[in-house]
C-alpha cells in the first residue's frame, strides 16, 4: 500500500511545485514506483515535467468531476517510475462544480483506494490555496509534507495551515500526520538563510528535515525545459538535494520499504550546506 503525501503551503513562491516534481523524480530515481497528482490549477508541476495541455486528453479535472478512473487520466514520464495524473485549466472550476456532491472531500480519496497498492509513494502538489481541492488531497493522504523558504516572514501564514491540517485530522482524516518540514531557497552565503532555519527549527522541532534545499540555478532552469533537474543536470546541487531529501523520506518511512535500494546506499544524508 503506497504512502501519500501532499506538498502543501497557501503561500506563493515557497517552492511548492518545485519539491512536488523534483521529490517525485527522486523517489522514482531510487527505484520507487510513484505518482505524482498535479491538483494545482495553474498546472505547473504537469507543465514541468514537458507534459504540454494540449497533449492532456484527461486529467484530475475529469477524476473529480466525472468521476473518470485514476488509471485513465494517468500518463507516463520520461522516468521509469514516474507516472502523472496531469493538471488543467479546467480545474479552475472545479470546487464549484463538486460543492453540492455528496462526500465531496473524499471523492480524490476515493478515487486512489484503487491504485495505492501500485505505488509506494503517491505525491500530491496542491494549490497555494486552502479550499476544497486541498481539503481532498489533505483528506486522501496519510501526511503532509511543507516546504518553508529561508526568506522574511518564512513563518507567515503557517498557523492557518496547521489549523486547517487539524481540522482535516478531526472531521475528515484522522490518519493524517506532518510528514515533515522542508527548508527550500537555502542561501549558504546569507546569514538570514541559517536565522531562518533555526527558527523554523524552533517552531517544529524534529519534524525539519535535515536536508536543505539550496538555491540553484540549474533547478530554477529545469522547468522551462519539462524535465526534473534530476534529467536535467543529474550533478547539480538542486538535483543531489532532491535526492537527499528522497533518502530522508524513504529512512523515515523505513518500516514500509525495509527493501529500499535507497536505504543499502546509505540512507539519509545532510545536504545543501
Amino acid at each position: 500500500m503506497g504512502k501519500v503525501i501532499s506538498i502543501a503551503n497557501q503561500k506563493g513562491g515557497v517552492g511548492k511545485t518545485t519539491t512536488s516534481i523534483n521529490l517525485a523524480a527522486s523517489l522514482a530515481a531510487l527505484e520507487h514506483p510513484t505518482l505524482l497528482i498535479d491538483i494545482d490549477p495553474q498546472n505547473n508541476s504537469t507543465s514541468g515535467l514537458g507534459i504540454e495541455s494540449p497533449s492532456v486528453k484527461a486529467s484530475v479535472y475529469e477524476l473529480l468531476t466525472e468521476n473518470t478512473p485514476v488509471e485513465d487520466v494517468t500518463m507516463k514520464t520520461e522516468l521509469p517510475h514516474l507516472d502523472l495524473v496531469p493538471s488543467h485549466i479546467n480545474l479552475v472550476g472545479a470546487e464549484i462544480e463538486i460543492i453540492d456532491r455528496q462526500r465531496r472531500e473524499h471523492i480524490l480519496n476515493e478515487a486512489l483506494e484503487k491504485v495505492r497498492d501500485r505505488y509506494d509513494f503517491i505525491i500530491i502538489d496542491c494549490p497555494p490555496s486552502l479550499g476544497l481541492l486541498t481539503i481532498n488531497a489533505l483528506t486522501a493522504s496519510d501526511s503532509v509534507l511543507i516546504p518553508v523558504q529561508c526568506e522574511y516572514f518564512a513563518l507567515e501564514g503557517l498557523g492557518q495551515l496547521l489549523n486547517t491540517i487539524k481540522i482535516v485530522r478531526q472531521h475528515l482524516n484522522r490518519s493524517l500526520e506532518i510528514e515533515g518540514v522542508a527548508l527550500t531557497m537555502y542561501d549558504i552565503r546569507t546569514r538570514l538563510s541559517a536565522q531562518v532555519a533555526e527558527e523554523v527549527t524552533r517552531y517544529f522541532n524534529d519534524k525539519v528535515f535535515e536536508t536543505l534545499i539550496a538555491r540553484n540555478v540549474r533547478l530554477a532552469e529545469s522547468p522551462s525545459f519539462g524535465k526534473p533537474v534530476l534529467l536535467y543536470d543529474s550533478v547539480s546541487t538542486g538535483s543531489q538535494n532532491y535526492l537527499a531529501l528522497a533518502r530522508e523520506i524513504i529512512e523515515r518511512n523505513k518500516s514500509l520499504f525495509p527493501d529500499s535500494p535507497a536505504l543499502k546506499t546509505g540512507g539519509k544524508k545532510k545536504s545543501g550546506k
